[in-house]
């Protein structure tokens, strides 16, 4: 389909983008703190992109996209990482909203954490020469220690409202990467990752998807109460 990653990347955002004014969500509230956490992000993930794209270890698909790019990037690559961290971190505060009681206990957490930075650093151990788990894996351990640190019971919402997340992403990664469609939207060299997919979806991508969000996450939170003590002080 042509433009599909277009269509994706609009298919995601539309719906959370109209309800962020809903009476009761009020997400159009947070942009400020968000757009912050956007543009922190993206001076991160943009240029890992631009390497692993120009190295070859992932690409895009001609068929489905418009053509136009940016630094090698298709401009749809550049509206990913608008679209979904705002669907994502709308759905957040969304099931916060609806249930502010949606989260793991500070017990949960703690075992999660250090399962997850475990199994996170056992396999750097053992795959440190393939580029994607070792930038991946590295750099979501520096989100995760900030937050576990700085702000725990962000994770104890986050890490809860991600297995919800986790569901339309499985969905719409799983089109980039081929589910579904002749051929992916997005290609990977299967010698610079750990070569286990769930369904057509490199393992890390859940990872690389982790810590994106939490980066936007950790700078709206971060900054919003920022932008409120000044408010206050004034």
């Amino acid at each position: 389909m042509e433009y599909l990653y277009l269509w994706l990347n609009l298919g995601s955002f539309i719906i959370p983008f109209l309800f962020s004014f809903h009476p009761r969500l009020q997400f159009y509230k947070r942009w400020k703190g968000f757009f912050i956490g956007i543009l922190v992000m993206m001076a991160i993930f943009i240029p890992w992109d631009v390497l692993f794209t120009n190295n070859g270890f992932w690409g895009f698909n001609d068929d489905y996209i418009t053509g136009y790019k940016l630094l090698n990037l298709p401009i749809e690559e550049w509206l990913f990482f608008f679209c979904i961290p705002y669907a994502c971190i709308f759905t957040h505060y969304a099931l916060l909203e609806l249930n502010p009681k949606f989260q793991f206990s500070k017990k949960v957490v703690n075992i999660v954490y250090i399962v997850l930075v475990s199994v996170l650093i056992i396999t750097l151990w053992y795959n440190y020469n393939k580029w994607y788990p070792l930038v991946n894996f590295l750099y979501v351990l520096i989100p995760l220690g900030l937050a576990y640190n700085y702000f725990r019971p962000l994770l104890q919402s986050f890490f809860a409202t991600y297995l919800i997340i986790l569901i339309p992403f499985f969905i719409v990664n799983g089109i980039l990467t081929g589910t579904g469609i002749e051929e992916p939207v997005v290609w990977y060299n299967n010698t610079e990752n750990l070569g286990v997919r769930l369904l057509t979806i490199p393992i890390e991508d859940t990872i690389y998807n982790l810590g994106m969000l939490l980066t936007v996450l950790l700078c709206t939170e971060y900054f919003n109460k920022k932008l409120q003590r000044e408010v206050r002080s004034w």
